[in-house]
């Protein structure tokens, strides 16, 4: 009798510690940045059977900027069993080829933003007035640097948005219908907001930003026509602008009679007000576009990519008067 209970008992453990071996595994997908996790989010949607067969993970989220992100340990182990692996695919980026080597799982599907965009893909490009970048003596003068902050464009999002519900079709097929069904109606936002977007511009009274810190928005100003100026570009390590480049801003105010300048969420606002100090256009104020590169997990669950490139568009708005 005592025997057939602690067979009963054994079972009982196996199958409480083991359910693993009988319930479907979820698919994992892993994303490195918020953009591509929240378009994710979305086609992902709220129903019931693609919430309860999807694990998906933001991996710098805990607000280091794409720029400075180095994964650690756990990370790489994370990765290396995903079904889906999703990043950005530029220089900031390095790390991945690494990173994948050892990947456990086989039959990952690693979806690249830069190689999905293909010819879309911008060269960053220093502009009048802007810091150079500082060149290594064994850097190769020959190589071509590509602007990764892809995300800023609407119709960027669109194409690579239809490439993750392929990716999620595939793992998941059983509710490919879903998946689709969702990228409908959330493309329909963007399309939306694009409109929104164009509108506005072309409302506008002016067409020029000027940015004291780097600037990420290229695709977002090539997509609507607007110009710019800035002290760095998008991916610069700089944090000191010279006093050449503050002067040459701050005339850029006067010359074009802007009631603004923009920073980086992530900027502290220094050099913009410095700028402002140099112009004659002491009652300029400072105005704050989001990148998304360093949104954390937590800001993630009360916020959206719509959300937050509407905020951009009302910024935009404003600083276009």
């Amino acid at each position: 009798m005592n025997k057939i209970k602690n067979i009963i008992l054994a079972l009982l453990i196996v199958f409480s510690t083991s359910t693993s071996v009988f319930a479907k595994s979820k698919i994992k997908v892993i994303s490195t940045i918020f953009p591509m996790y929240d378009w994710t989010r979305e086609i992902i949607g709220n129903q019931k059977e693609t919430n309860n067969n999807i694990d998906l993970t933001l991996l710098i989220g805990n607000g280091v900027d794409l720029h400075s992100y180095q994964p650690s340990i756990q990370d790489v182990a994370k990765i290396s069993t995903a079904d889906i692996f999703i990043y950005v695919g530029g220089e900031s980026d390095a790390w991945v080829k690494d990173a994948l080597k050892n990947k456990k799982n086989k039959d990952m599907v690693i979806l690249n933003l830069m190689d999905i965009l293909g010819d879309s893909v911008k060269e960053e490009e220093i502009i009048e007035g802007m810091e150079a970048e500082e060149e290594c003596e064994d850097e190769d003068e020959e190589e071509i640097e590509y602007d990764e902050h892809v995300w800023l464009s609407l119709k960027n999002a669109k194409v690579i948005c239809k490439t993750i519900t392929d990716a999620l079709c595939k793992k998941d097929n059983a509710n490919a219908t879903a998946y689709k069904k969702n990228l409908s109606a959330y493309t329909t936002q963007l399309d939306q907001l694009d409109a929104a977007c164009s509108a506005a511009v072309k409302s506008s009274s002016k067409d020029t930003l000027i940015f004291g810190d780097r600037f990420p928005f290229r695709y977002l100003v090539d997509d609507y026509g607007l110009n710019y100026y800035a002290a760095f570009v998008g991916c610069s390590a700089e944090t000191e602008a010279s006093f050449k480049t503050v002067i040459f801003l701050a005339n850029k105010i006067n010359e074009l009679d802007a009631n603004y300048i923009f920073k980086l969420e992530s900027g502290d606002g220094k050099l913009a007000k410095t700028i402002i100090q140099n112009s004659n256009k002491k009652n300029a104020q400072i105005l704050i576009l989001d990148s998304m590169q360093s949104v954390t997990s937590k800001q993630a669950q009360n916020t959206s990519y719509l959300k937050i490139m509407n905020e951009n568009l009302n910024v935009l708005k404003e600083g276009l008067k």
